[in-house]
């Protein structure tokens, strides 16, 4: 079987620069515990664990359903081959003519499933993502269209794909012996057009926390959040405990999207007994 690492679609916010860390800090993780996605995502993180720990339950909560854009793959790369042979006399890398940028619009528009991320990836700038034709046509295109094929085959292969809102998963597994949340929230103050849910706020970004209380997982977030820092603060300065207290850190730099950079960082803790 084959192990990806990256997710096979592009997706917002995957954690690819994090998979070297990640699955060295797993070795800390019995093999055959219960591990649970809450914010699945391109699901590469239950990839990763079901790669490293083929014996593990590996549950991914798929609540922005990127099962469909697996499914519709095929059709995805039909697309980008269509839009590639559009953009044959373009220059690499550079703004497409209007001309040329008129033709992709009325191509797309033919189409009746359209992978508006992916597209995204191939016509404009790096990691600027679409989710829908009238933002797409707002857009400035570029020619970055990929040479190859997408391909996903097995990469989900043997993990548990639910769907629901993080809390009620939280709810269905807290109780369960051995169970790890992988905890990847959208990062604070984040556009998540792309991850089928509103605009983040301190109050969202707080209440995950809440899952984190008493459990065994890893937590992703960045340092643009500061949330360590607020945790931080509210374990000295009121009655509160810190839900970070006894992690292990570890960050990885140089994240830049179109309009920002920033450090990630996971934290990893096991529950004591």
């Amino acid at each position: 079987m084959k192990n990806y690492n990256q997710s096979p679609l592009p997706f917002q916010g995957q954690k690819r620069r994090f998979l070297k860390k990640f699955i060295e800090a797993l070795k800390d993780y019995p093999e055959d515990a219960v591990f649970v996605d809450l914010f699945g995502g391109s699901g590469l993180l239950s990839h990763t664990v079901k790669q490293f720990y083929p014996s593990a339950r590996v549950v991914w909560n798929d609540f922005d359903n990127f099962q469909e854009r697996l499914d519709n793959i095929n059709t995805t790369n039909d697309l980008i081959t269509e839009v590639r042979l559009l953009l044959a006399d373009e220059l690499k890398d550079k703004k497409v003519r209007d001309e040329v940028r008129h033709e992709i619009l009325k191509l797309v528009a033919k189409h009746e499933y359209v992978d508006y991320v992916t597209l995204s990836s191939n016509i404009l700038f790096s990691g600027k993502y679409m989710t829908d034709f009238s933002q797409l046509s707002k857009e400035t295109f570029y020619n970055v269209v990929r040479q190859s094929p997408y391909f996903a085959e097995g990469y989900l292969k043997g993990v548990e794909r639910i769907r629901g809102d993080y809390k009620d998963v939280h709810q269905q597994f807290k109780d369960v012996p051995g169970v790890v949340f992988l905890v990847d929230p959208p990062y604070l103050s984040t556009d998540t057009k792309t991850y089928g849910s509103s605009y983040w706020k301190l109050r969202d970004y707080l209440d995950v926390l809440t899952v984190l209380d008493g459990s065994s997982y890893f937590y992703f977030t960045s340092n643009k959040s500061q949330i360590v820092e607020l945790c931080e603060w509210i374990e000295t300065r009121t009655y509160t405990g810190n839900p970070f207290f006894g992690s292990t850190m570890t960050t990885t730099g140089g994240s830049v999207n179109y309009n920002s950079s920033y450090t990630d960082i996971m934290l990893h803790k096991k529950a004591t007994d």
